[in-house]
């Protein structure tokens, strides 16, 4: 089952499961699902220099929207794996999904989507994707 999570995304990174991530019902709270797909979605980034893009020309990214399943309770003590992928590109945006996968119980703990849109900062509108963006997408995910 890991493998196949592995496999299925595009950039993965192994998160221990901090102490303090639990709640008072004894499991992990549920806004550190989203921090895991945040931390997963920023690698991403880093793996197409979006951040340096940005700086020269005012164009990255901004996450749109975001959604969790959550399939079962992490607890620590665990380490999750957690992986991104392009599910789709589009005019002005694009789709990432998200897995977390407990090592401990060899199993999904949860799965989402975030869509995020291309962002002029320089003059505050949504704009295509680019061309150079669009091509360091489609090869790391080798489309």
């Amino acid at each position: 089952m890991e493998e196949e999570v592995l496999s299925a995304c595009t950039v993965t990174m192994t998160v221990p499961v901090a102490w303090g991530e639990m709640d008072a019902m004894g499991h992990v709270n549920n806004i550190i699902y989203f921090r895991y797909f945040e931390t997963v979605r920023i690698e991403y980034f880093n793996r197409l220099d979006m951040m340096g893009d940005q700086r020269e020309s005012g164009i990255g990214p901004i996450l749109a929207s975001t959604e969790c399943r959550f399939k079962m309770p992490l607890q620590y003590p665990d380490t999750v794996i957690v992986g991104a992928k392009i599910l789709s590109l589009e005019e002005d945006r694009f789709v990432m999904g998200y897995e977390v996968f407990s090592t401990k119980h060899k199993r999904i703990a949860a799965d989402g989507e975030g869509v995020v849109v291309t962002y002029d900062y320089i003059n505050n509108k949504k704009v295509p994707v680019p061309d150079t963006l669009r091509a360091k997408i489609m090869e790391l995910e080798k489309l």
